[in-house]
C-alpha cells in the first residue's frame, strides 16, 4: 500500500497492514523466473520445430515458414485451452506463458468459452473482443504509422 493511503488509515487499520503483511507468504521470485524462462523457451523450441517441420518437409523458406508456424501454434494453444490444460501449465509456468501467440490465443479461447452461455454474437463474439480489441486496435494502429513513415521516406528518396 502506498505511504499516501497509509496516512489515512487508523492506528488500527495500520496495525492490521503491517500483521497482514508480516504473515503473508514470501514469493518464489526467483523460482518462478527460472519456471517462467524455461517453459518460454520450451514454447519457443516448439515453435522452431513446427518451423523446421515446414521448411523441411514442405519447402517452405524460413520467412514464408512463419506464417504457418504461428497458426499451429495458435491452434495448438487454443485445443489446449479448450481441454483446460493450457491454464494448468500457466499457472505453473506463469509469465513463460504469455509469448504473444500463445498468450493472446489463450485470451480469445478462454473468453469465448467462459461466455459461450450467453450466446454466440453477444456472449462469445462481445466478450471475446473485450480482450483482443486493444490488442487489435494497437496493432492496426501501429501498422498505419509504420506505413506512413515507409511512404514518407520512399517519397523522399531515402528508402
Amino acid at each position: 500500500m502506498s505511504d499516501k493511503k497509509k496516512k489515512k488509515l487508523s492506528p488500527t487499520q495500520q496495525e492490521y497492514q503491517k500483521f497482514a503483511q508480516d504473515r503473508e507468504p514470501k514469493r518464489p521470485i526467483f523460482l518462478n523466473c527460472i519456471k517462467a524462462f524455461f517453459v518460454g523457451g520450451l514454447i519457443c523450441v516448439i515453435a522452431q520445430a513446427i518451423q523446421m517441420f515446414f521448411v523441411s518437409y514442405y519447402h517452405f523458406s524460413q520467412e514464408n515458414a512463419g506464417n504457418p508456424t504461428g497458426a499451429v501454434i495458435i491452434i495448438i494453444t487454443v485445443i489446449l485451452t479448450g481441454l483446460g490444460v493450457f491454464d494448468h501449465i500457466a499457472q505453473w509456468a506463469g509469465a513463460g506463458t504469455i509469448i504473444p501467440v500463445t498468450g493472446f490465443a489463450n485470451t480469445i479461447a478462454s473468453a469465448s468459452i467462459e461466455h459461450r452461455s450467453e450466446g454466440y454474437v453477444l456472449g462469445v463474439g462481445g466478450n471475446m473482443f473485450k480482450l483482443a480489441g486493444p490488442v487489435i486496435v494497437y496493432g492496426v494502429f501501429s501498422a498505419f504509422v509504420v506505413s506512413l513513415v515507409v511512404i514518407t521516406l520512399r517519397a523522399l528518396g531515402v528508402m
